[in-house]
């Protein structure tokens, strides 16, 4: 059997930048979204119902790996009374 001769920083290197910082910026969006629901005292289930959705889609968004639209951002911001991501102009 052969092995990889390539490392974990090899690996990391060959993704291109974008998309490191993609997958980032959707980490940061989860878990600032699981933050507030703890602040609130919301569990999964209660969240999805206050938003009208379905307590899976609410596992997708803290998974990070959910794609959030502006539209979804500004709702939740909404909802929550808070950024939840901010802007430099």
């Amino acid at each position: 059997m052969r092995t990889a001769n390539i490392s974990l920083h090899d690996l990391f290197n060959e993704i291109p930048p974008e998309k490191r910082e993609e997958t980032r910026l959707s980490f940061v969006i989860s878990n600032r979204l699981d933050a507030l629901m703890k602040e609130k005292g919301l569990s999964k289930k209660q969240f999805a119902e206050a938003l009208g959705k379905r307590p899976s889609e609410i596992t997708r968004w803290l998974s990070g790996e959910h794609n959030f639209t502006i539209s979804t951002l500004a709702m939740l911001s909404t909802f929550f009374g808070e950024p939840i991501i901010s802007v430099v102009l």
